[in-house]
């Protein structure tokens, strides 16, 4: 388990005194702001005042940034706290950071490697795998990963079956091969 949890990212600037634009990773991105101060990868702490929300993120100062051009220099920082600050996580529930390192294994106990992360590109959550066979992604969901096992350091992979399409699969489907 990590010591510090990311919190959110810079995103980019708003406005020209060094408001910044910020993605929260909270359930409710205002929370971003109630967990103290907030620290970049290197551990350099910033005391966050929250602004207000526009457009899916939320706008925030950050004390010592006052133009557009320190906060446009910030874009892409992570943000973090310690993971004490946040609340203990219900039963059934866990913070996503928790996750990383913990074996995966199938359900017939085979190990499929380690937790990389778990990440959300827009079509929701993806969790990656690093293992021998090399990098897996898939789908974080209750039927792909139906055991997440905290305290036994793993969870369980459904893994899905795989789709392969082969070249006599167009004549069977009656594919038009433009003839």
């Amino acid at each position: 388990m990590s010591n510090r949890v990311c919190v959110g990212v810079i995103v980019g600037a708003h406005g020209v005194r060094g408001t910044l634009r910020i993605k929260s990773h909270t359930v409710e991105p205002s929370d971003l702001a109630s967990y103290g101060p907030v620290e970049d990868e290197a551990g350099k702490p910033y005391r966050l005042t929250l602004i207000g929300e526009a457009k899916g993120v939320v706008t925030a100062q950050l004390q010592g940034i006052d133009d557009r051009n320190a906060a446009e220099a910030l874009r892409g920082v992570k943000l973090y706290v310690p993971r004490s600050a946040l609340p203990p996580a219900d039963e059934e529930e866990f913070y996503y950071s928790d996750l990383v390192g913990l074996r995966a294994e199938a359900s017939d106990g085979s190990e499929l490697g380690r937790v990389k992360g778990v990440f959300n590109f827009g079509g929701g959550d993806v969790i990656e795998l690093t293992g021998p066979k090399g990098p897996l992604m898939l789908s974080f969901t209750r039927a792909t990963v139906p055991v997440v096992d905290i305290a036994g350091g793993r969870l369980v992979v459904e893994l899905p079956e795989e789709i392969e399409a082969r070249p006599d699969d167009a004549e069977e489907d009656g594919g038009n091969d433009g003839e």
